[in-house]
């Protein structure tokens, strides 16, 4: 009976550890972390390792460095948000494009990011990112660095799309018995809405002050995974 009631004692005090928010981390100078990155698209994949290190960090932004570990190229350094959120020029105003964190994390917050970008390229006349996040519950993940005990993020998002107006144009040559004749043809393409799928998951881990793993995929109209993104914590030197 005593075996019992203290394994039922140890479920009781283990329950608050998890059901509690976890608040934004203090973040310091020389904080380092190096992942193991994985792309994947149409064309093939690839592997390589990015090192990522705290520059300065201050209570609205905080400045890093980031590049290739192997690299003795100069690294690229850029603000960031507390909450890792990457921000970017849509439309002439500065728009939060991918917002991983949301603190103070806990189970079942959800918080949402929403834009609509005018000509992002030749082939589009805009498109249109909506992508809401949920934290889904404590999960064990194992990556390079390790097993850790991580709350998992996870975004079930959608894209849509403008294709722009334009017009193809295919030359060549018909050779008969009374010469060559020159043949062009033309094709116009009228604007048409297309869309897809999106999908993302972070594992934020807080003695890390960060994820130790991300997955970001991007699905087309049909329903095929035409991209996929993935980061995998190989090793971490944070402060106290």
């Amino acid at each position: 009976m005593r075996v019992i009631w203290l394994g039922l004692l140890g479920l009781f005090l283990a329950a608050p550890a998890e059901a509690q928010t976890v608040g934004a981390p203090r973040l310091s100078v020389n904080d380092t972390w190096t992942y193991r990155q994985t792309v994947e698209n149409k064309a093939g994949w690839g592997q390589t390792r990015i090192e990522t290190t705290v520059l300065r960090a201050e209570p609205g932004s905080i400045a890093v460095s980031t590049k290739p570990s192997d690299s003795t190229m100069p690294p690229s350094e850029q603000l960031v948000a507390p909450d890792w959120s990457r921000v970017r020029s849509v439309n002439g105003h500065e728009t939060v494009v991918n917002k991983p964190l949301s603190f103070p994390l806990g189970i079942g917050k959800t918080w949402e990011v929403q834009y609509t970008e005018d000509r992002p390229n030749r082939q589009h006349s805009s498109e249109r990112f909506r992508t809401p996040y949920k934290i889904t519950g404590w999960e064990d993940v194992t990556v390079p660095a390790g097993t850790f005990h991580a709350l998992k993020i996870e975004a079930d998002g959608e894209w849509s799309a403008v294709i722009a107006p334009a017009v193809s144009a295919v030359s060549g040559a018909r050779v008969d018995a009374l010469g060559a004749t020159s043949v062009m043809q033309t094709n116009r393409i009228t604007p048409t809405n297309v869309s897809g799928r999106t999908y993302k998951a972070f594992w934020y881990v807080p003695a890390v002050k960060r994820w130790v793993k991300c997955v970001e995929e991007y699905y087309d109209p049909n329903g095929v995974r035409n991209q996929r993104f993935a980061d995998e914590l190989e090793s971490y030197k944070v402060s106290d």
